[in-house]
């Protein structure tokens, strides 16, 4: 009996010792699937940084936010993304309440210049960049209606010389015109401000899917106005475009752009790389690099721009805007402006 105990407790052994070896010689993973909210440019240009970094394989999908949350909540039984990057943040607030993501506390978050603002209570997600929304007027257009000036008030907006001549996102698909969205509704109120979102619609020639095009289509001459964020702006004024920065100077709405690793990841040990990585001045300051000028969340960072947060910026609700994303979104579909035909 005794020999019969010692051989069990032997076997015990062994198959622990099996079991630590296996988990000792686990390797790590070669490649990382990101799905990636930012512009092409900068989705690209991270891609191969990262990947000459760690030599980690990294296969991106680029989608406006609307889009990439759609597309998690699609997947959520079968993930086939390890992290999101890029995007407002009140849209992984949203993605937090449905279950979409997972806590991550990175080593890293010390580097944040403001925890309490660009990181979450409870590290489902965390801050990368901060852009600030801004007009996009073609110059060309103010040049064929004598008088006519670049708005600095979201009143403008509704001039008659801007009827058919706006060129926003959609809010279903796009976190900017979201932002937009939220920010009227909290400088007005609810009640005024769904008033102010209708005859908003009502200027807008087409909506688009994604929140930077209409700074590229109005400086084409598409349309007269672009509701945008300022650092997408900056970006086609540099490559040539007849554009003007604005401002409304009765206050403007601003993005905190965040990141989280998804539930579920396939390669949960490279999205914290790329989380870890993503905390760093190093990787925050390869934003200009790629024409993405965004203000880092990070210290150590020189700003290409500050000028694009030395504006009005409203007090954001980031909590409460992400919170009601969905609602506020359907209702705007719904009772005011559907997604159809979105402008690509």
């Amino acid at each position: 009996m005794k020999g019969k105990r010692l051989f069990i407790l032997g076997l015990a052994v062994l198959v622990l010792a099996l079991m630590l070896g296996a988990c000792s010689t686990e390797e790590e993973s070669t490649e990382l699937n990101l799905l990636c909210v930012p512009q092409e440019e900068w989705c690209q240009g991270m891609k191969e940084e990262f990947e000459n970094e760690f030599g980690i394989t990294v296969n991106y999908v680029r989608m406006s936010t609307g889009e990439a949350l759609a597309r998690l909540e699609a997947e959520r039984d079968n993930p086939q993304f390890d992290i999101m990057w890029g995007g407002p943040i009140d849209t992984y607030i949203s993605g937090k309440g449905k279950d979409l993501f997972v806590p991550y506390e990175s080593p890293n978050v010390d580097n944040l210049l403001d925890k309490d603002k660009y990181l979450d209570e409870d590290n489902y997600w965390a801050g990368i960049y901060v852009g600030s929304l801004g007009f996009a007027t073609n110059e060309d257009y103010l040049a064929a209606n004598p008088g006519l000036e670049a708005p600095t008030s979201w009143d403008d907006l509704l001039k008659p010389e801007f009827e058919g001549q706006l060129l926003v996102a959609h809010p279903s698909t796009s976190g900017t015109s979201y932002t937009a969205l939220a920010t009227v509704l909290q400088l007005l109120g609810e009640e005024a401000g769904w008033e102010y979102l209708n005859d908003y619609a009502g200027q807008v020639l087409q909506f688009t899917k994604s929140g930077s095009a209409p700074a590229k289509f109005v400086g084409a001459g598409e349309a007269a106005v672009g509701v945008v964020f300022s650092h997408d702006i900056v970006k086609q004024i540099e490559a040539g475009l007849p554009l003007v920065l604005s401002f409304p100077e009765d206050g403007t709405g601003y993005e905190i752009g965040g990141m989280s690793i998804v539930k579920g990841a396939q390669h949960p040990d490279a999205a914290e790389k790329w989380f870890d990585w993503a905390l760093t001045p190093e990787a925050q300051a390869l934003g200009p690099k790629y024409k993405a000028y965004q203000a880092p969340t990070v210290g150590g960072v020189e700003l290409s721009y500050p000028e694009l947060l030395e504006v009005n910026l409203i007090d954001y609700d980031f909590q409460w805007a992400g919170e009601n994303k969905s609602a506020f979104v359907d209702k705007f579909s719904n009772e005011i402006a559907g997604a159809d035909q979105l402008k690509e």
